[in-house]
């Protein structure tokens, strides 16, 4: 039985999610930041440069707009299960006008961050968790008072966190070229790369024309099949794990991408 869930607590501000299937893959552009707890199973969050594994009791914060590949597993006979809070840019606004706090200071963006252990958050966690049992939905101003609990704490254990969270500006034009090349393993619309270098779709696939003489679509699968080429024929690497760090959609898929491209299904040619 495949189970993935995510109950609200509030308008999407708190959300436990439970996942007991044995492999659940899944690309993660988070549109506001979210810091996570680990419960159970474990979380794997790929990234161009580096891995994480999270496993239980683990606390993690994910920027807005960030890219991550996201594999979900169950361990120890647990199914993942994880409660994330999400620092909306309306509860941002609304904590800095009750605090008097002039965002205009804080412009750093930090990545993807492993918090350090703190009594603050295992508190702020463990007080969530009772909810989750009741039928009714959280009251919001409940579920308000929460969220604004998580910023003060961030505030107060992480200055450098805080100012990110508290950096509400949209996405500006970045360099595409530099941008693809390092997020290309990514799996989603190409409208949404379009927003995260700061252009309009039409914008945004005139540029790519520009830069690399083709089509996106095109030069995607064409850098995902070389990357996938790459794992399997010189690290070793298995078709299955591949195709979705690759940013492939589902096996089948990427076996007929790969033999129509290389002339043999993957599988052939880790027996090699």
């Amino acid at each position: 039985m495949i189970v993935h869930t995510a109950q609200p607590v509030s308008k999407a501000n708190i959300f436990l999610t439970c996942t007991e299937e044995k492999y659940y893959n899944s690309e993660l552009i988070v549109e506001r930041n979210t810091l996570i707890r680990m419960l159970s199973g474990e979380m794997k969050i790929i990234l161009p440069d580096i891995t994480y594994i999270i496993s239980a009791g683990d606390t993690m914060f994910f920027p807005r707009n960030e890219l991550a590949k996201v594999i979900k597993t169950p361990k120890d006979g647990k199914p993942y299960k994880s409660v994330a809070i999400y620092f909306s840019t309306e509860a941002m606004q609304q904590y800095f006008l009750q605090h008097a706090i002039h965002t205009k200071q804080y412009q750093s963006k930090p990545g993807i961050k492993v918090m350090e252990k703190h009594p603050l958050l295992d508190s702020l966690f463990n007080s969530l968790l009772p909810y989750f049992d009741m039928k009714n939905e959280l009251p919001a101003d409940i579920a308000d008072g929460k969220v604004n609990e998580a910023i003060s704490i961030l505030k107060s254990i992480d200055e450098e966190l805080f100012n990110a969270i508290a950096n509400l500006e949209e996405p500006g034009k970045i360099n595409l070229t530099e941008f693809m090349e390092k997020n290309f393993m990514f799996n989603m619309p190409i409208e949404k790369f379009g927003y995260l270098t700061g252009r309009a779709l039409s914008t945004f696939k005139r540029d790519f024309k520009k830069a690399f003489n083709t089509t996106p679509q095109r030069w995607l699968t064409e850098k995902r099949l070389g990357l996938a080429y790459h794992q399997i024929n010189d690290l070793n690497k298995k078709p299955v794990d591949v195709c979705y760090e690759a940013g492939f959609e589902n096996l089948s898929h990427f076996s007929y991408a790969f033999k129509k491209q290389y002339g043999v299904n993957p599988t052939t040619l880790v027996t090699k």
